[in-house]
């Protein structure tokens, strides 16, 4: 087929031929007065002279024509006329000759295009025929049959269509099994790895703020998987720093019971050996081991790649008694010592080396304030960071450990230490305040991170902190008794992938006090935080026995002086965070939207609380009478019933709407915990009346004050003496 475009071209020609026989009637036509010269038209230049002109042929016949002499004037006038009309019929033949051409150039044909016939030729099919047979009807047989399939038709099977041979099945006799003791396996829980970045010094790379783990193997395990991918790249050297306080104790002997097993998956056991890393520099995998505590130790004077040398230089780290950890500055001196790996090489034009940091702490660090220079540090010779440390509590500095004698000779009664773990974030960002039976600041929650400076380190220089407790959980709560030992006491642990969304601000300070300014509601969170953690409240007194009216009375006197000591800290936190209530409505992150509305509430309902407590005593003081008689006691109970004043209904009420907004669109998170308890804890008072003894019974000695008869058996009678106690350490 051709195209529309091709179509047109096939009236080209006839156009052609029409142009043609028009211009050799023009020739004619204007032959009388012009000289034409077969195509090309020109003036005669003897055409007045008299004298006779040549024809012109048209169509096939010639034409000849001849003039006279003698009636020269006469013919030239008719021949005029006759040529004028000529011509005017000529230009409207013309005319509707070329209109006409247009006309059929503009309408499309669709010419058809004859392809040469096409036969195809297949060789005879050598199927054989298969004859079709006409369909048989079927019918039920409502008699059970007592087999199925093949067997079912009652026949032989070799009779069947496509029948096949089946092969004689054995009979196998019962196998008597012999009895087994079952014994205990101990599985380990399979963890996902954890891709950290490729380091590269053209860019930087923000890495994982927090990974959560059951313990450090776990941690190890995922470390490994991360100098794997280093070795890929290219050489490695690897520098293990370690906490030498008391509680840290455990995970060194871990590490080190894995180190083997790490050392073995990254296959440099066998790579020691080989001819072809002879050489020190050539080896692909250094290794090197920095402890700290309140001193910086390196036990290498170079990276080694000798594993029994590794083994002992951990099994070697002191215990460190002044509970100081000076993390920072050990990153730093490091740095300084092993930098060197990281120069480029002069033929490739790529570090020598790549260089990893792995640091065991379950503490947040005393020297922070080294913070920035060692992120500077870190970055700029792209030496990435791994912490495996402990989750820092939600908003919270110091938490209580669990500690337990390591030497089984002494006393193995768990004792309770505080620890400094936190918080996750630069400045606390969490109120802290509570009124009477509202207790809910001294729960032990995760924050879902690591403590801030570390995990900022971490995340900055392409690392990964890893936060390791043997407790965590999401589906239940754990109690103190069920705490694993040297950890810490985190009642409620929350789920990973929620807290993401949660993560603190990690920048340096300077940014961060930045970020406040620019916005109202975040600067009075944190002030208020602050004010509130400086000026802890008191407990308010609940129970007034009534021994006398003059008693009862100078009773509710001494509490309303303790309220009013209370009232002005709880209002000024308030006042502090209505200066933000304005832009409030403009944050959108769910951090410091979290944040602020917890705070909000929370301090509302105990501005409420202890301002219905303190109308509740005058209300007392004014007079009440008991019920019953025999009673003597008044004791103040929480109610959901605010009767003290409108002005404190409407700020129960207002308390209510923003802690309901945090549990409905912050679930899952520790924000939500808190208002939900909060929001279980009614905001007004009622008296109720009971009844106190005030005459209890003596305390009756056995035997009538007679000594008791000495046992029989005196050896057998003696109880056996408890080991000794040892004084907690500082952890």
């Amino acid at each position: 087929m051709r195209r529309e475009g091709d179509r047109r071209d096939l009236c080209l020609p006839v156009l052609t031929s029409w142009l043609r026989m028009e211009l050799k009637d023009a020739r004619l036509l204007l032959s009388p007065r012009f000289g034409v010269d077969e195509v090309n038209i020109h003036p005669h230049p003897e055409g007045l002279s008299g004298e006779k002109h040549e024809g012109v042929e048209s169509r096939g016949e010639t034409l000849k024509l001849f003039r006279k002499n003698e009636n020269v004037d006469q013919a030239s006038s008719e021949e005029g006329r006759s040529v004028n009309s000529s011509q005017s019929a000529w230009l409207v033949s013309l005319t509707i000759h070329l209109a006409f051409l247009v006309l059929i150039s503009l309408i499309s044909t669709q010419a058809v295009r004859h392809l040469p016939a096409l036969v195809l030729t297949a060789p005879p099919s050598n199927d054989p025929q298969v004859e079709e047979l006409n369909p048989q009807e079927f019918y039920f047989d409502p008699t059970p049959q007592e087999t199925i399939g093949a067997s079912a038709l009652g026949g032989p099977i070799e009779e069947l269509p496509g029948a096949f041979e089946t092969p004689d099945i054995p009979t196998i006799s019962s196998i008597e099994m012999q009895p087994y003791e079952f014994g205990n396996i101990q599985l380990r829980e399979f963890t996902e790895m954890a891709t950290g970045p490729t380091n590269n010094l053209s860019h930087s790379v923000k890495g994982v703020a927090g990974a959560g783990v059951t313990g450090a193997e776990g941690a190890i395990d995922r470390i490994t998987h991360e100098i794997l991918l280093s070795l890929e790249e290219r050489k490695t050297l690897v520098v293990w720093f370690f906490d030498r306080s008391g509680s840290l104790s455990s995970q060194r002997d871990v590490v080190q019971q894995r180190f083997n097993r790490v050392y073995e998956e990254l296959g440099t056991i066998e790579s020691s050996d080989n001819e072809s890393f002879s050489k020190h520099d050539d080896k692909p995998l250094l290794t090197s081991v920095v402890a700290f505590g309140e001193q910086v130790d390196f036990p290498f004077k170079t990276p080694s790649d000798d594993l029994d040398q590794i083994r002992s230089a951990v099994e070697q780290i002191q215990q460190d008694e002044s509970g100081i950890e000076v993390v920072f500055s050990a990153i730093q001196l490091a740095v300084g010592r092993y930098k060197k790996y990281r120069e480029r090489d002069p033929d490739t034009r790529e570090p020598k080396r790549n260089v990893m940091f792995v640091v065991f702490s379950d503490e947040a660090g005393d020297d922070q304030d080294q913070l920035d220079k060692t992120v500077n540090l870190c970055r700029r010779v792209a030496i990435p960071v791994y912490v495996v440390g402990v989750p820092a509590p939600f908003g919270r500095k110091e938490t209580v450990m669990k500690w337990v004698d390591p030497n089984p000779k002494y006393d193995q009664t768990p004792q309770w230490g505080r620890v400094d773990q936190g918080p996750e974030s630069l400045a606390p960002e969490r109120i802290k305040i509570h009124f009477a039976k509202s207790r809910e600041d001294s729960v032990p929650m995760d924050s879902g991170f690591g403590p801030f400076a570390l995990t900022r380190l971490c995340f900055e220089t392409g690392g990964i902190y890893f936060t390791v407790h043997p407790n965590r959980t999401t589906t239940r709560n754990v109690s103190r008794r069920q705490t694993a030992a040297y950890s810490a006491h985190i009642k409620k642990f929350f789920d990973e992938q929620t807290m993401r969304r949660y993560r603190p601000e990690y920048v340096s300070a300077k940014e961060y006090q930045r970020r406040l300014r620019a916005s109202a509601s975040r600067t009075a969170l944190v002030q208020a935080a602050q004010q509130s953690w400086l000026s802890p409240l008191g407990e308010p007194r609940l129970r007034f026995l009534v021994n006398n009216e003059a008693a009862f009375s100078n009773a509710l006197t001494e509490a309303q002086k303790s309220a009013a000591r209370i009232e002005p800290s709880i209002r000024a936190v308030y006042e502090t965070l209505k200066r933000g209530e304005k832009d409030r409505d403009q944050e959108r992150t769910p951090r410091w939207q979290a944040g602020y509305d917890l705070a909000m509430g929370r301090v509302l309902a105990t501005k409420v609380r202890a301002e219905s407590y303190n109308a509740m005593l005058a209300k007392a003081k004014r007079g009440m009478k008991f019920k019953d008689p025999k009673n003597n006691t008044w004791e103040l109970v929480p109610s959901s019933e605010i009767t003290v004043g409108s002005q404190l209904k409407n700020e129960a009420e207002k308390a209510q709407e923003y802690l309901t907004r945090v549990t409905s669109d912050h679930a899952g998170t520790p924000w939500s915990t808190l208002a939900d308890t909060e929001l279980k804890e009614p905001m007004g008072w009622s008296w109720k009346e009971s009844f106190t003894p005030t005459n209890p019974p003596r305390n009756r000695v056995a035997a009538n004050n007679n000594p008791q008869p000495a046992p029989a058996d005196e050896q057998r009678q003696m109880l056996k003496r408890p080991p000794p106690k040892r004084k907690l350490p500082k952890l």
